[in-house]
């Protein structure tokens, strides 16, 4: 790869930057596609010691790039994400790493088969940790940004993919017991 073509490819990443995703921070602004894979990696990254017979330098590749696509067709919000936006997004994600260096392309390639075919402990642990990376984000955020399918999604989004081992489990049951005590604290105010 020369440094031109690095370049060419890095400015379409920067848009990851400059995407917002659906949610807020906790001090009102929006989200950036970064901002949430970002914390996302550091979540994988500090849990791989907790989280047994899982290869999480695998489940922290998964992060580093998952949202790859959304640099390149923003964000949708998963309650209006399609099959077919799905699908645009993949080709369009295949079309774009096919610039790097063969190597780096079928490693990537195979993460996004894998995270896609949800088989491996490691991509299910991944798909835990990025659903409950957005549900912590909105319980962090104030809950007046939230739209009434959000009341019943916080409660639900990510469960069953935490059931995948014990710490993920309790950390669920945990950001669950925290969005409902949001509910009902804003519910008196």
């Amino acid at each position: 790869m020369k440094p031109d073509d690095f370049l060419q490819w890095l400015h379409v990443i920067e848009k990851m930057k400059c995407n917002f995703r659906h949610s807020k921070t906790s001090c009102g602004r929006e989200e950036s596609v970064a901002e949430h894979s970002y914390r996302l990696i550091l979540m994988a990254y500090v849990l791989k010691d907790t989280i047994p017979d899982v290869n999480m330098d695998r489940v922290v590749e998964m992060c580093i790039v998952h949202d790859i696509g959304e640099a390149i067709t923003g964000d949708i919000p998963s309650f209006r994400k399609t099959k077919k936006d799905d699908k645009k997004e993949m080709e369009q994600v295949l079309e774009f790493i096919r610039q790097l260096p063969e190597e780096r392309y079928q490693h990537i390639k195979e993460l996004f088969s894998e995270m896609e075919q949800k088989k491996t402990k490691e991509a299910i642990v991944f798909k835990a940790l990025d659903k409950m990376e957005a549900v912590i984000q909105h319980n962090e955020a104030d809950i007046s940004t939230w739209l009434d399918i959000e009341y019943e999604l916080q409660k639900t989004y990510g469960i069953e993919e935490a059931q995948v081992c014990e710490f993920l489990k309790a950390l669920r049951e945990k950001v669950l017991k925290d969005t409902e005590e949001k509910i009902e604290k804003s519910k008196r105010e």
